[in-house]
């Protein structure tokens, strides 16, 4: 079967399964890269390890750092390192203790990540074959999407064994992030790769997180390749909005709730009311089965947006509220109105460990408030994107708005990230939406 990459109109040209999906990208690689000569499948002569050793140069980290690689988490930081490369940022094969290496990683001298894991193999060579391998690895795993978006993150970092990679593609065009000044060395790799592998019509850089500012990077959204435009129009499970790759939240638009909001919009019903809408991605699915949807946000041009958004799908049961949550909530149970559907999305209230306390009162106050305004049998769809609030605390949290509101209220789904966006179970820093549907009882 014949493996084609996406070159307009569909998102991927259909593979069944992400092996062959992976098959087909490799083979068209090594017939890119026979024509290129810059190496091939069979017969090329790669540099020899002993040359990369010596262009690289050797760290060596302590027993701590080694165990952390063991245990399954990819980063070593600077106090583990004993023995420092005498090198710019770039790629290094890390030592024990005791001289035995323990595989390469990406090397950044300013940052308190020193070392982060590419491969655990000492015998690898960090060259263009390497990440051509590792990025269709990631794209293969998204397949199954490709019948439900034309909008998905490619790679997630450390979750795709690609340390401080960002790659969201958004219908014909890329954004990406390099997060760490061993990345950056291998930029125009990375650029090769996904060139080949997805052939966009334009990549974007939205290198302006605050991260690289640690890394000793400049904050910078600028274009790497062909050109992308102001707004491009994201399609999932048959709801249309517009995402920002410019100047929108994260690269363009919110992609880890995706399912989430599909979720929420199968099972809706009545008077609904999406709190903290944003650009009304969750209150469109919502609409699609809700009477009627109350939108409701902080930020009027966010509200204009969503109105777009609401017009571009052709729905006229959306209203479009202006208002602080906290406040509005209050206002609506002093007025004993009730709702059937309720969600709460909001942005990160603990964005530090030291903000913890006062976000999780936060977080208790507005769910607690939902519930009361919920109708006999509502619905609640609630979320947190604070990485440091855990899914134990999450829990304790809504236990106790439910007790505190003196309702009985059920737990009928617990919901976290997208294919798109794996977490994995040895990489907390991968995982942060925690997401629970629940169900006021009487």
């Amino acid at each position: 079967m014949s493996q084609e990459l996406f070159t307009g109109e569909s998102f991927f040209r259909p593979e069944s399964c992400r092996e062959a999906a992976h098959a087909g990208w490799l083979s068209r690689l090594a017939k890119r890269d026979a024509r290129a000569g810059q190496y091939a499948a069979l017969g090329n002569i790669r540099r020899t390890r002993a040359d990369y050793i010596h262009a690289m140069t050797v760290a060596r980290v302590n027993t701590k750092g080694a165990r952390r690689w063991q245990a399954g988490h990819p980063w070593i930081y600077r106090t583990d390192v004993t023995e420092r490369p005498m090198m710019d940022a770039g790629a290094v094969l890390v030592h024990d203790n005791r001289g035995m290496p323990l595989g390469w990683a990406l090397w950044s001298p300013l940052s308190e990540i020193s070392l982060r894991l590419l491969d655990g193999n000492p015998d690898a060579i960090i060259d263009q074959a390497w990440w051509d391998e590792r990025i269709a690895s990631s794209i293969a795993r998204r397949v199954p999407l490709e019948d439900h978006t034309n909008a998905l993150r490619l790679v997630h970092g450390e979750a795709d064994g690609c340390p401080s990679l960002i790659c969201d593609r958004y219908d014909q065009w890329l954004v990406v992030q390099f997060m760490s000044a061993g990345l950056e060395r291998f930029r125009e790799e990375i650029l090769t790769s996904l060139r080949s592998l997805v052939e966009p019509a334009g990549i974007l850089a939205r290198n302006d997180v605050s991260l690289r500012a640690k890394e000793g990077l400049p904050r910078e959204t600028t274009i790497l390749y062909g050109d992308v435009p102001r707004e491009i129009e994201v399609h999932e499970y048959g709801v249309k909005f517009l995402a920002a790759p410019w100047t929108g939240q994260k690269t363009g638009a919110f992609l880890d709730q995706r399912e989430n909001r599909h979720f929420v919009g199968t099972v809706a019903r009545g008077r609904a009311l999406d709190c903290f809408s944003y650009h009304g991605s969750f209150a469109l699915h919502l609409a699609k089965k809700a009477t009627h949807v109350t939108a409701l946000d902080a930020s009027g041009p966010a509200l204009m947006r969503a109105a777009e958004n609401a017009a571009r799908n052709s729905l006229t049961n959306i209203s479009f509220v202006e208002a602080n949550a906290f406040d509005y909530l209050r206002e609506k149970e002093r007025e004993g109105i009730t709702f059937d559907t309720i969600v709460l999305d909001p942005p990160a209230f603990a964005k530090t460990r030291n903000a913890l306390s006062g976000a999780m009162r936060g977080y208790k106050d507005i769910n607690l408030r939902a519930i009361r305004l919920l109708a006999p049998g509502g619905l609640l769809y609630t979320a947190s994107c604070s990485f440091h609030l855990t899914k134990s605390l999450f829990l304790e949290m809504l236990q106790s708005a439910a007790s505190d509101s003196g309702r009985r209220v059920a737990i009928r789904a617990f919901a976290g990230q997208p294919l798109d966006h794996p977490e994995v179970l040895t990489i907390p820093e991968t995982g942060y939406i925690k997401g629970a549907l629940l169900e006021v009882m009487d």
